[in-house]
């Protein structure tokens, strides 16, 4: 059909209009495009200019603050510290062994960590910076800058630094840490960019390895322009990290402190537990080290000499210790016998010194023996024979069921390193593990704490504690995490007959405060301070019947480490317990004269929050302990002044 002229008129003027819309839309592309063109050859012809001259973009990782420890009062453990370092990146300095020649004239390098340098730089990726001088001076670091032109690749930076303020006091607690070593990425399924950085440092032990990734932090990255040379030009842009979460402890570093200067340097343990919370408030493991000699790695001469101690300095005794708990595992004998209702706290058992049991003849401590005696009188002059014959009668899977009821073969979750179970055999445990059949006599020496059944220091504080409360208190190092309170330790009801509990408690009283007790020499004489205690001798040596029927050689006349160990658990105040402690003393002989007098100075400390007066210890023993505070004051130092304190 045929359109008619006004019709063909109309279609042609609205090609016109959008033919000239087309049109000015195109002419106004070209335009812009004109306009950008111009900005980017002209406005921006310099930084092209650079882009043209090979330089390239890098993206390099900021490793974050990694969060620092502080104890319960806020004390500073573990903290960082401005480090200057001077780095290398190997792509970028083309002929390293020209650019370290220079370097070397400038500033003084170390053979030692030249050279690991070298092999680090052989092994990482090409565009890795390298350290191969850390902790160097401002003046090195300003030389360095001045002379960067003819030092391609080559930077200098300010890094943090891990620093222990408080040294030997927390180095079993904390820990240390240490560059990433090959060993580490290996058990680490997916490692964190950051864990390849050479040089860059993660927790080893304690604290800081096993809350590593509360507080390593989140890596930070920027964008840097780099010349030919591999000199930054610019930063382009920065992305800040996540520092690490800050820690606070349930210990308190002034009782810590003290604690562990009044184990000197004996090869000893102490733990003090709140018995309401269950917080750790010390834990000490003697002797210790200086945490701060590992964390730009040790020296040779310095290792060995903390390997080649027969004292162990590197071992936490606290937490990864298990020693025969001698007698002072006879409270866990006598709740086992007394809940199976086995005997009465009244019933007596006659002690002639032996007891003869499977054609083997079982010795009491004391070679006259004690008579007929009750609980009480069993606990005070810890007697043996008496537990002998309530092992006896209620037998092996009972005792332990107890002793794990109390926390004796129980593994506590606390972020310590290698922190051991324990031991409380069963008949089943001994034919799994050296598939052999329980015999009597295994019974018989588990009742007093020998043969098979090992507990730590932890574990036996623990047990004092529950022994105390008649709860399951649960060890607590953290407090909190980066302000967030953690779970109390202090535990449910353990369902004990509290009677019966009460009973143990009264003859543990006994022990450090009758004239009888086997402790009574380390009574507190402050009463609102008495306290409740047992203490524990353990060998580590077999006694022949020869050696019995001349006479049991004296632990002074023995080599050190054929002597017996010395322990000793206590709470206080005995009416409304406080601290809970335990103390070992490796191979120091008696529990009542090596342990004893060690464990009631610490709970007085604990209980006083300071110096106690000397007026809490017995009249005989006051000149002794006020020349041995006078002493410990001018040893340990003063622990506010070690480190910067927060609220």
């Amino acid at each position: 059909m045929r359109r008619s002229p006004k019709e063909s008129a109309d279609g042609a003027r609205r090609i016109t209009r959008r033919g000239l819309i087309l049109g000015g839309a195109q002419l106004g592309f070209a335009g812009l495009l004109g306009l950008r063109m111009r900005y980017m050859q002209v406005e921006q012809a310099d930084q092209f200019r650079l882009l043209a001259e090979e330089n390239r973009i890098n993206i390099r990782l900021i490793p974050p603050a990694r969060g620092e420890i502080f104890d319960r009062n806020g004390m500073v453990i573990a903290e960082n510290e401005p480090s200057y370092r001077i780095t290398i990146v190997r792509e970028d300095a083309g002929d390293v062994d020209q650019v370290i020649a220079r370097l070397s004239a400038l500033v003084e390098l170390d053979d030692e960590d030249l050279n690991r340098a070298l092999i680090e730089m052989k092994r990482s990726a090409p565009f890795l910076p390298i350290t191969v001088a850390d902790r160097v001076t401002w003046e090195d670091i300003s030389r360095v800058a001045v002379n960067a032109p003819a030092l391609p690749g080559v930077t200098p930076e300010v890094g943090l630094s891990r620093r222990y303020p408080l040294g030997v006091d927390f180095a079993h607690i904390a820990g240390y840490v240490g560059p990433v070593s090959d060993y580490d990425l290996s058990r680490i399924e997916d490692p964190d960019q950051l864990l390849r950085i050479p040089r860059f440092q993660i927790g080893k032990v304690g604290l800081e390895a096993k809350l590593e990734e509360n507080l390593r932090g989140k890596a930070g990255a920027k964008r840097v322009e780099v010349n030919a040379v591999g000199r930054i030009m610019r930063e382009l842009d920065r992305r800040e990290g996540q520092a690490g979460a800050n820690l606070q402890l349930t210990i308190d570093h002034a009782l810590q402190n003290y604690v562990q200067a009044r184990l000197g340097q004996d090869s000893a343990a102490a733990v003090v537990i709140d018995c309401e919370h269950g917080d750790v408030v010390a834990i000490a493991s003697s002797p210790s080290f200086d945490p701060n000699l590992f964390v730009r790695g040790i020296s040779v001469p310095d290792y060995k000499a903390l390997t080649e101690n027969p004292y162990r300095p590197l071992a936490n005794k606290s937490v990864q210790g298990l020693y025969p708990p001698g007698s002072t595992f006879k409270m866990v004998t006598a709740m086992a016998a007394l809940e199976e209702g086995v005997v009465t706290p009244e019933d007596t058992v006659y002690c002639p010194g032996y007891v003869e049991v499977a054609n083997r003849r079982f010795h009491c401590w004391k070679r006259a023996g004690h008579g007929h005696v009750d609980l009480q009188t069993s606990l005070r002059e810890s007697c043996d024979v008496y537990y002998y014959d309530l092992a006896l009668r209620v037998g092996i899977d009972k005792i332990s069921a107890m002793a794990q009821r109390l926390g004796i073969g129980e593994r506590f979750d606390i972020p310590m390193s290698a922190v051991a179970r324990g031991r409380a055999p069963t008949k089943e445990w001994k034919k799994q593990t050296y598939d052999q059949d329980w015999v009597i006599g295994d019974t018989v020496n588990a009742s007093i704490g020998q043969g098979y059944v090992l507990a730590s220091p932890l574990q036996l504080a623990v047990m004092a504690a529950r022994l105390a409360t008649g709860r399951a208190v649960t060890p607590r190092l953290i407090r909190s995490i980066e302000g967030v309170e953690q779970p109390s330790g202090r535990g449910e009801s353990l369902g004990l007959n509290e009677n019966l509990l009460r009973q143990v408690r009264r003859a543990m009283f006994a022990v450090s405060n009758n004239r009888r007790g086997t402790a009574y020499g380390s009574r507190i004489l402050n009463d609102a301070f008495r306290m409740a205690g047992k203490t524990g001798t353990s060998q580590v040596r077999n006694i022949t019947a020869a050696e019995r029927a001349r006479g049991v050689t004296r632990n002074e006349d023995l080599p050190w480490n054929r002597r017996d160990h010395a322990l000793f658990v206590d709470f206080a105040p005995f009416d409304t317990p406080k601290y809970a402690v335990s103390v070992v003393i490796e191979h120091g002989g008696g529990g009542s004269s090596a342990a004893a007098p060690v464990a009631r100075d610490i709970t007085l400390q604990a209980l006083f929050g300071g110096d106690p007066p000397l007026a809490a210890y017995p009249e005989k023993d006051r000149a002794r302990i006020k020349a041995q505070q006078e002493r410990l004051k001018r040893e340990r130092p003063d622990p506010g002044s070690s480190g910067r304190g927060r609220a």
